[in-house]
């Protein structure tokens, strides 16, 4: 027989959060993620009182599958809350008979959705770590180049504080960014 581990998201401390009644996890879950869907609901026909209603409703509805079917996370609480909301906010436009300004087949089912969502998140927060690993191995120099410039300053400013003529820190900045790309894709051949 085969078994298969279901890993457990470490936002699963905002389910137990739920359960628990933490007040410093549960506050910290309205400070998140209660303005995201306040402006969902508000850009959807809705008003405060609505979103109010509906976060408070989504976070019930989470704390009873928690408490009776033992509710394990296994993708972000984020995306998870999200899609409870709309689901119920969609629920509650049609009861009203009005239509949602946005009505995606996404936003009505949830399940696959999540884990989509939640692989798309995994999926980033994998090439991050690649490409913060692969900015290490560069030398300082390049490393010095390649912040100043995405840091968005003038690269003419850049050069006169770095000591060097325009034309080499343009050559030194594309050597610099090749290097990193050669080594990103050597590790992540799928990222172009």
């Amino acid at each position: 027989m085969i078994y298969i581990a279901t890993v457990i998201h470490t936002d699963q401390r905002f389910i137990t959060a739920l359960l628990q009644n933490d007040v410093i996890i549960v506050r910290e879950i309205y400070t998140k993620y209660a303005g995201k869907i306040r402006h969902y609901i508000m850009a959807n026909s809705g008003n405060e009182d609505d979103a109010a209603d509906i976060f408070q409703e989504a976070l019930i509805d989470i704390y009873n599958q928690a408490k009776s079917k033992q509710l394990q996370l296994t993708c972000p609480f984020e995306p998870f809350l999200l899609l409870i909301c709309k689901r119920k906010w969609l629920n509650l436009l049609k009861k009203r008979g009005r239509e949602p300004v946005t009505k995606d087949a996404e936003d009505v089912s949830i399940g696959e959705d999540v884990f989509a969502l939640a692989e798309q998140m995994q999926q980033s927060d994998k090439r991050m770590q690649v490409f913060l690993q692969c900015f290490e191995k560069l030398g300082d120099g390049c490393k010095d180049i390649i912040k100043k410039c995405l840091g968005g300053d003038d690269q003419a400013l850049i050069a006169e504080q770095l000591k060097v003529t325009y034309g080499y820190l343009r050559k030194k900045k594309s050597e610099c960014m090749a290097a990193l790309t050669k080594m990103i894709h050597s590790q992540l051949p799928e990222w172009k």
